[in-house]
């Protein structure tokens, strides 16, 4: 197909794609899905190829995703038109889907009694069933703990309703009512994305829209062939941690990218095995776009123009072996898989700062925390599950420009929830949400600031479960000589005799009046911050954001009380600071762990728990970090095997 045609078919697909998204986001039911956004609709060949993604509502997370393993053990040419799939079952699905609660419909699209499309769409629901409102606590262990699994089913055959398996799916929720509504909603973007599809071939061909298909795929491919190519051949290593819900416990997320020409492989072994909470996640036997968010946010940056789909993803090859963290085995617990992505977002992003000459971009916050809080329903009676928000952090400084206040670049689809509406659909009133004053982590480029949230109980009680929390221990990593980022805290009745603070949030009981402070990480800086332009650095005082006593301490900057610089002051005070010049800055407690645990002997005793049964294996790991880390004694490739013995042979007594 000729440059301007296959340019047209993009835009075709395009447009056919975010009418259905933005169908689905305004006819949906649940907070999480009409505000938050955490919702999407794709288009994808009879092969299973996403060849159409939206990018204006809906998450970005599954750009150029295989859906072919949505059908699970329902062979293709059993389909027929009419035909709906339903599916929440990673483990069945080949991984496209991710956790239990992104319920996943796959729609087939006949013309001419021809397959020629799959149509996609998901819903994170609020609840499917489970040990806890929400289906989600970071210390559950196993699946069957998470809720109702369904593995692919058809839901509707010939367009007519299988009633058994949606009572099924409803007879398990909460929510049933609001469940069952943001299905409809996405039957409608499906029928929308049928009905389009169907009028281009009207005005083309059918074969034409089918060979626009594959057009568009290849060009896709072949703009990120170019932007990859770009990059230095050669092997970049990174490594960086999740913190476990055990004291000590700090789970590797290790990848080596191998760059030869145009071609990308990203070699996982080495990661942790999967863990005994709902930190993992699946994604099967294909390169799965969860995992290569940075990279595609990069490439994506390079060639804007190239249409999103899984062409962007034909020259990257993922090895990611069975029962690690990233792909893990069934009955693996997965509900809060968004902790182990972020972190997998943050060492690919890592391998790519290790590989581009003069960087990309510092850390971001490193934690994407969704609020679930369950609580009486004032308007009908019962209780209500609701999502308060998601909250971030502020985001890493990058190359020529400042980290984003309040949101990171991973998770930025997902939308803040109006106080108002929070307080009117829920029992908690929001008392504060705010940027938090010198958070921001310096550099030439400084990160964005972090966010405070203040919650509290109105009512008699409440429950509140928060997935994605993390870096309470390691702050986010700085680059070329920017600072590392800021923690997060937790702590409940702030201010007051009974403060506390309790770390990660698994499941928080609250008594009326009770209220929960959320203090998310800032990312690191990018670049010295000696370098930052004095005028920004005011700039920042002036908004509120920095400190004066901050200017002058992180930034060598003084600035008088009349807020201008004092020029005479600043260049001294600039001339006695110290540089740095590594190309990633660590906190103090990152760099004595790494002292003790370099990131290649932290790999191999991931890859070496593997001789171990499965069951064993998180716990083998994390006793033997954690018996090198009371003893100082710096771990080292010999003493791993030894090292693991003794701690299984601990476990038989």
């Amino acid at each position: 197909m000729d440059p301007v045609q296959t340019a047209i078919m993009a835009n075709r697909f395009n447009a056919i794609v975010e009418e259905a998204s933005s169908t689905l986001q305004r006819t949906a039911h649940t907070t999480f899905v009409k505000l938050v956004q955490d919702f999407q609709c794709a288009l994808a060949n009879a092969e299973g190829e996403a060849f159409a993604y939206p990018v204006n509502t809906g998450v970005s997370a599954f750009i150029g995703l295989s859906v072919k393993g949505g059908l699970g053990d329902i062979p293709i040419s059993s389909l027929k038109p009419g035909d709906c799939i339903i599916t929440n079952d990673p483990f069945s699905s080949d991984g496209m889907v991710t956790h239990m609660m992104d319920v996943s419909l796959v729609h087939p699209i006949f013309r001419d009694g021809r397959l020629i499309a799959l149509a996609w769409a998901f819903v994170h629901a609020s609840d499917i069933g489970g040990a806890v409102p929400g289906s989600i606590a970071p210390t559950l262990t196993e699946t069957f703990q998470e809720g109702l699994r369904l593995r692919p089913v058809l839901l509707y055959r010939e367009g007519v309703l299988n009633e058994a398996v949606r009572n099924i799916l409803l007879d398990n929720s909460r929510i049933s009512s609001e469940l069952w509504g943001d299905i409809q909603a996405m039957f409608s973007a499906m029928k929308s994305m049928d009905v389009r599809l169907g009028q281009l071939c009207d005005r083309y061909s059918t074969q034409e829209v089918i060979d626009g298909m594959d057009a568009t795929l290849a060009l896709s491919e072949a703009r990120a062939r170019e932007v990859i190519a770009e990059i230095p051949d050669g092997i970049y290593e990174f490594a960086d941690y999740i913190e476990g819900m055990k004291a000590g416990e700090f789970i590797n997320i290790h990848a080596k990218m191998t760059v030869t020409g145009s071609d990308l492989l990203f070699d996982f072994t080495g990661t942790d095995p999967q863990v005994l909470a709902a930190f993992n996640y699946v994604t099967g036997s294909t390169t799965h776009p969860y995992t290569l968010q940075s990279l595609i946010y990069y490439i994506l940056t390079k060639a804007p123009d190239a249409p999103r789909n899984r062409g962007l993803l034909r020259p990257v090859k993922i090895i990611a072996p069975r029962g690690t963290i990233i792909n893990a085995n069934f009955p693996a617990a997965g509900g809060s898989r968004v902790t182990a992505s972020t972190r997998v977002y943050d060492v690919v992003l890592g391998c790519l700062n290790a590989a581009i000459p003069g960087g990309l971009a510092a850390a971001g916050p490193g934690m994407s925390g969704i609020i679930v809080v369950t609580g009486r329903d004032r308007l009908h009676g019962g209780k209500r599950v609701s999502v308060i928000n998601p909250i971030c952090g502020g985001g890493g400084g990058k190359i020529g420009h400042d980290g984003i206040d309040g949101v990171d670049n991973r998770s930025g689809s997902l939308l803040t929830v109006p106080a108002e509406t929070i307080e009117v659909e829920t029992i908690m009133r929001v008392q504060r949400y705010g940027l938090v004053i010198d958070s921001q982590a310096p550099g030439r480029w400084r990160s964005g600031a972090s966010v405070v949230l203040d919650l509290e109980n109105t009512d008699v009680e409440a429950v509140m479960t928060v997935r994605g929390m993390d870096r309470l221990k390691f702050t986010p990593w700085g680059i070329m000589g920017g600072e590392a980022g800021s923690l997060a805290r937790v702590i409940v009745n702030p201010d007051t005799k009974d403060e506390r603070e309790i770390g990660k949030i698994d499941v928080l009981h609250f008594k009326r009046g009770d209220v929960v402070r959320l203090i998310t990480p800032a990312g690191g800086g990018f670049g010295p911050a000696s370098e930052r332009d004095p005028e920004l650095v005011l700039a920042d005082v002036k908004r509120g954001v920095v400190s004066a006593e901050k200017a002058r301490a992180a930034y060598g900057v003084v600035i008088r009380d009349d807020f201008t610089i004092d020029m005479k002051a600043t260049e001294a005070a600039r001339s006695a600071m110290i540089k740095g010049n590594n190309r990633f800055s660590h906190c103090e407690t990152r760099q004595a762990f790494d002292a003790i645990w370099p990131i290649d002997v932290r790999a191999a005793l991931a890859v070496r728990s593997f001789d171990y049964d499965a069951s064993v294996r998180a716990t083998l790991v994390r006793n033997t970090v954690s018996r090198f880390i009371k003893e100082s004694k710096r771990a080292t490739l010999d003493l791993i095997p030894n090292a693991l013995a003794e701690e299984n042979r601990l476990l038989q007594q």
